[in-house]
């Protein structure tokens, strides 16, 4: 699934609903950079961490 994630999507946490919803920045090497609504920029390391796709255009 990390695989698919790809600059602009958006996606939540599935641990930390009150980060809100948020856009990936950049995915390499399973670090995945995501600006997050309500807990800024933070690097998720994707073999940890299975980030849920949010169904939706990117934010502007």
């Amino acid at each position: 699934m990390a695989a698919l994630l790809e600059p602009g999507m958006l996606v939540r946490h599935p641990d930390q609903a009150d980060w809100g919803v948020g856009q990936v920045q950049s995915n390499i090497d399973n670090k995945v950079t995501v600006n997050f609504e309500h807990a800024g920029k933070v690097v998720i390391d994707s073999k940890r961490v299975f980030l849920l796709p949010v169904a939706g255009t990117a934010h502007p």
